[in-house]
């Protein structure tokens, strides 16, 4: 009978005599704060790797083999996920140690078992520490149906932004939560309102069945984690426009390409349907990246915001969708039908308050012209 594989067990060679265990490494997101410490890379072949305020810092330790990994990867796993991995070449699942939960993706490469290892921190950050640049924040959590599509790159805070928002929800309003998550990230506590959280590949196959069953279990809020398909984006708009109010997530760079994106995973035959659908269900479009602060103690966020207004919908609506730039150029004052801001304008304001590095926000800003622009102004918002 084999020995279970022990998250404890000092295995990897750090050098100078010393090894370490699967839990003196995620002990290190706990020492150091997983604002800061994001990620831990396990791969054959190289050394084990932190991401550093978004940079990959490597151990100085021995090279990782083949038995090592197994050692440090599998406790992560557990024998069922373990088998998923021989079978499907990955799998993800959550792991959680100390005050942090990590989202795990196992796979194999062209040399073997590698892993990336995220850290979640458990405590869910309240929306007025996330960066919001305007209030648009207090409109979401207030409404009761609508469609708000939080995106950017892979580990720009998405998932923190959308539970800072669910759980203030949760704590200000009775009412039925139902999230569809892969895997699961923040756990919420029950509060004012009843939270049933469910996760792809245990509790549920797919994010569109998940959704069809969620219909006949009476949410009044939905997370759906990632909207990857055309069948789960019909869903999660049709949820939008019958009466719910609907939290996901794209892997887009902006506004103007989210939208983009969206329509793209449809025929042309249909895209007229899905613009008249997102005209009436869209609310806000919130865009992230996470940029290096100044002082380099760990990162901040910078947003582009799409309040869909009554002539936002109406350029979505006729296929305009090159005018809505202009649009969030112009309506950014703190009021109901405004609350818009570019990356450009949020970049200004931020390196106006010396919080970021003039250098830095120029390799972030997708138009650099409207981002000079921006810096010749008084770029803070009204």
């Amino acid at each position: 009978m084999e020995q279970p594989l022990l998250a404890d067990a000092k295995i990897y060679p750090a050098g100078e005599g010393a090894f370490l265990s699967l839990t003196d490494m995620l002990a290190y997101f706990e020492k150091m704060g997983a604002m800061r410490v994001s990620d831990l890379h396990i791969k054959i072949g190289t050394q084990p790797a932190y991401r550093i305020d978004g940079e990959l810092v490597r151990l100085k330790g021995g090279i990782v083999t083949a038995p090592v990994a197994e050692g440090l990867i599998y406790p992560l796993l557990g024998p069922k996920n373990i088998d998923a991995l021989k079978r499907d070449s990955a799998v993800d699942c959550s792991y959680k140690y100390g005050s942090l939960q990590f989202r795990i993706n196992a796979f194999l490469d062209n040399d073997g078992l590698t892993a990336a290892i995220r850290a979640l921190g458990n405590e869910i950050p309240v929306p007025e520490k996330i960066g919001f640049p305007n209030s648009c924040w207090q409109d979401i959590v207030r409404r009761k149906q609508g469609l708000c599509l939080f995106t950017g790159i892979t580990g720009a805070g998405k998932s923190t932004t959308i539970a800072s928002l669910i759980q203030r929800i949760n704590e200000n309003r009775a009412c039925r939560i139902i999230t569809l998550e892969d895997p699961i990230e923040y756990i919420y506590p029950q509060r004012n309102s009843m939270i049933s959280q469910r996760e792809l590949g245990r509790d549920v196959d797919t994010f569109s069945h998940g959704l069809r069953s969620m219909m006949r279990e009476d949410p009044d809020v939905i997370f759906v984690g990632e909207m990857r398909d055309a069948e789960t984006v019909s869903l999660v708009l049709s949820a939008a426009e019958t009466g719910h109010l609907v939290f996901s997530t794209l892997h887009t760079r902006d506004v103007t390409g989210t939208l983009t994106r969206i329509l793209d995973f449809f025929p042309s035959e249909r895209q007229d349907e899905v613009r008249n659908q997102l005209s009436l269900g869209l609310r806000y479009i919130v865009c992230q990246k996470l940029l290096p602060r100044k002082d380099g103690n760990g990162r901040l966020v910078a947003m582009e915001i799409l309040n869909s207004n009554y002539a936002v919908a109406n350029l979505i609506r006729k296929g305009k969708l090159e005018q809505i730039y202009s649009q969030m150029q112009v309506k950014t004052k703190n009021q109901p039908d405004e609350k818009m801001i570019t990356f450009e304008r949020h970049l200004a304001i931020l390196v106006k308050r010396g919080v970021v590095d003039l250098l830095e926000a120029q390799k972030w800003a997708s138009d650099m012209k409207s981002f000079q622009d921006a810096l010749k102004t008084d770029p803070e918002v009204e």
